[in-house]
């Protein structure tokens, strides 16, 4: 059964994520960095050609720069009078990620005081490094010089801080240039404010990914966790207490040696290039299916409706890195496990935490199935001994306390009794109707701390309201941040100090971190329903290919307005082989007829890419798959 389940994981990754017909929002913490052969110098300038054609993302004071992790936070008290405004574009040439900014400002300069200065603060997660999840490693260039006393040399430039920098002030050697290395152009006089304001400073930046472990030259390429917070300091040389300030503002994640909130995914690979047209949309870590045909489950904590058993399912097991790797995206680093001290010592795990988890949509509830497996099932009021489950899902209307989506956490635990016991947000989902949670022992399990007897384990059910979470009647854009952390304890009470508990996760440990999975709520069947099979179109919608396998084929679909449609062709390893604009085309079914003649036979991935005719601002993108026959 186990095998089963990780090959319908890496099915649905692969094959049936690409084929499933959705319309999804633009993911906010993605953007790719086209590949240039034009040598960059760094100067500061970005008059290369290739920064023209590069994908760039806006990072601005006060807004949301991009959910769920983008946030801003004032740290003078004062509201800025020169907000921040910055554009960050990213490129690749070689295994070499290259990073352009513009950051417009009045007032430019820096300290040795912290938070009294400009600056850039980044990380890219070390890949390279042996532990998961996969640590960050800081970049910090700053205004910051906190071994020079003020005031500041006037006209002075940022300094490197953090990985590849001396962090005393002591010149860099030629590794530490080799591995980062960046150059700055002010567009007026840093560490002073007499005379015309400043306008502006320019950053041109290099990152050796290979001491981080990334390599985007390989034919798939490569995702570069990243992230990045724009430091900002006015009026402060001198002080003007009547306009000084300070804020940062960042993307998705506020440090360099922390993991909060969120991350960017920086994707890149050699098929996607300056000059290679539009840029592959980018999809969701996992397609949540609408339980169409089905009647919803009684939650009872049983999984014995056929509902679940059509239902693909993901695996958590403690101490299977295989396993961990074949998750898509960056959920194979940002996922992990960890086992506490219990009883004063770290035992050995004599049978590792086994579970699946199975989620699917139906109207405004989100329906989670838990099957877990195991021989020591236990009630412990410690959380580090519990056998239970936290799971994480980003509010849609509420902020935290930096202006990013809050998160919930919802947890329950196996009680005394062998039923359900819930904790943290998930008794306020119970207890205002925005929730409902059962749980059931398999047959033969004994819910105890001794373990004397050999258990099977236990099923779930969790039911949730996400218009309690902030979503609207329909769920709006589908947007789901979801995380799920899996609690086993084993106890044995002839032998206490061999008792252990361990903690496992997929994505996200727990709701302030690094990184949740982004997930969408799609309107496709759960299972068993072909592409064309009668229903009637909603909104925007895929209808089916014909003939199938063949040729020539002819592409429906529905779309509810009047749009622009441009169909995107892919080959197996997602590289763009064709695009044809179809046009401004009217509300309605439409069909397009495609023929693959020049193709070789076999499976090929296809986008509708619908756009606003006025604004061309993406409607939807919807995906199939096309199988080439001769």
């Amino acid at each position: 059964m186990r095998k089963t389940l990780e090959a319908a994981m890496v099915l649905i990754a692969t094959l049936i994520l690409p084929a499933q017909a959705f319309a999804q929002a633009k993911r906010a913490d993605s953007i790719w960095a086209r590949k240039t052969t034009e040598a960059i110098v760094l100067n500061g300038i970005l008059s290369e050609t290739s920064w023209a054609k590069a994908e760039s993302v806006s990072v601005k004071f006060g807004i949301d720069n991009g959910i769920p992790g983008s946030g801003w936070k004032i740290e003078s008290g004062v509201l800025p009078s020169d907000s921040t405004r910055a554009t960050i574009k990213f490129l690749v040439r070689d295994n070499q990620l290259y990073m352009g900014a513009w950051v417009r400002d009045k007032s430019i300069g820096g300290s040795e005081l912290f938070n009294r200065f400009d600056a850039l603060l980044m990380a890219l997660k070390d890949h390279a490094n042996g532990l998961d999840p996969k640590p960050p490693s800081e970049y910090f260039y700053t205004w910051w010089y906190p071994n020079n006393a003020d005031p500041q040399p006037v006209g002075q430039l940022p300094q490197f801080r953090g990985r590849w920098a001396t962090n005393d002030g002591t010149p860099r050697d030629s590794t530490m240039i080799a591995n980062w290395d960046a150059a700055t152009v002010v567009n007026g006089t840093s560490n002073t404010d007499a005379g015309a304001p400043d306008v502006g400073y320019t950053v041109e930046m290099r990152f050796n990914l290979a001491s981080e472990g990334y390599n985007v030259t390989q034919p798939s390429g490569d995702i570069i966790e990243f992230n990045i917070d724009v430091y900002d300091t006015d009026y402060f040389w001198p002080i003007n207490p009547g306009a000084f300030y300070c804020t940062r503002t960042w993307w998705q994640s506020p440090w360099g040696n922390q993991m909060w909130y969120n991350e960017v995914r920086i994707h890149a690979k050699p098929s996607v290039t300056v000059d290679s047209g539009p840029a592959p949309l980018l999809h969701p870590d996992l397609i949540i299916p609408e339980a169409i045909g089905f009647s919803a489950p009684t939650i009872n904590g049983t999984l014995t409706e056929p509902v679940w058993a059509q239902t693909p399912g993901i695996d958590i097991r403690y101490g299977d890195g295989a396993l961990r790797s074949s998750y898509p995206g960056v959920g194979r680093y940002r996922s992990g496990q960890y086992q506490p001290t219990v009883n004063g010592g770290v035992a050995s795990v004599l049978d590792p935490g086994d579970g699946t988890i199975k989620m699917f949509v139906k109207g405004n509830l989100l329906y989670m199935g838990f099957d877990v497996r195991d021989e020591v099932v236990q009630y412990h009021a410690a959380i580090d001994r519990w056998d239970g489950f936290i799971v994480t899902i980003n509010d849609r209307v509420v902020r935290g306390p930096d202006k990013e989506l809050a998160g919930r956490r919802l947890s329950f635990q196996v009680g005394p009794a062998g039923s359900a016991q819930a904790a943290d947000y998930l008794v306020t989902l119970l207890g205002n109707g925005g929730a409902t949670l059962a749980l059931t022992p398999k047959a033969g399990t004994t819910v105890d701390t001794l373990g004397s007897n050999i258990d099977t384990g236990y099923t779930a059910e969790l039911a949730i309201d996400l218009t309690k979470l902030g979503y609207p009647a329909g769920l709006g854009d589908g947007s789901l941040f979801i995380g799920v952390n899996m609690f086993d304890g084993d106890s044995f009470g002839a032998n206490y100090t061999d008792s252990y508990g361990t903690r496992t996760w997929w994505y996200r440990q727990y709701e302030g971190e690094c990184c949740p999975a982004w997930a969408f709520l799609s309107h496709a069947p759960l299972t068993g329903v072909e592409e064309g099979s009668p229903r009637p179109p909603e909104g925007y919608q895929l209808l089916g290919t014909y003939p199938n396998p063949s040729m020539r084929q002819t592409i429906r679909y529905s779309i509810p307005s009047r749009s622009g449609v441009t169909l995107q062709v892919f080959d197996i390893s997602g590289r763009l082989i064709d695009t044809r604009a179809l046009g401004i085309q009217e509300a309605g079914i439409r069909e397009v007829p495609y023929d693959a003649g020049r193709f070789a036979s076999g499976i090929y991935l296809y986008q509708l890419v619908i756009v606003d005719p006025e604004s061309g601002l993406l409607r939807s993108a919807l995906s199939g798959r096309l199988m080439i026959s001769r």
